[in-house]
């Protein structure tokens, strides 16, 4: 799910009526990516801010992802909405970076 970082906040909060449908508690494990990976770091401590302690990023970011060979995809095979419906309360799963930089936040599968 892509998710601009200035929705971060409001968008993954448990408590905001704003909030993603499947966001349902501050145990959920969110992985957030950026570019070369400084934005992703403070998008990750703003998660924390918020009570969201499981969440993290990828260090270096897509430049880093890319760099070591792992899968990515161009913009155009990727998905906007990743979220799915699943046990657990917390469906989704994890596709590939897009071809320059995948901002924002998916749920790990």
């Amino acid at each position: 799910m892509i998710v601009e970082r200035n929705h971060l906040e409001w968008r993954f909060d448990p408590a905001s009526d704003a909030r993603l449908p499947w966001v349902h508690g501050y145990d959920m494990r969110l992985l957030v990516i950026c570019d070369e990976g400084y934005t992703s770091s403070l998008a990750a401590a703003a998660l924390h801010d918020l009570g969201l302690r499981r969440s993290t990023d990828v260090i270096g970011g897509f430049q880093a992802w890319a760099g070591a060979g792992l899968p990515t995809a161009r913009a155009e095979e990727c998905s906007a909405v990743l979220a799915t419906g699943a046990q657990g309360g917390m469906g989704g799963r994890v596709v590939p970076p897009c071809a320059g930089g995948l901002r924002g936040v998916v749920p790990p599968g």
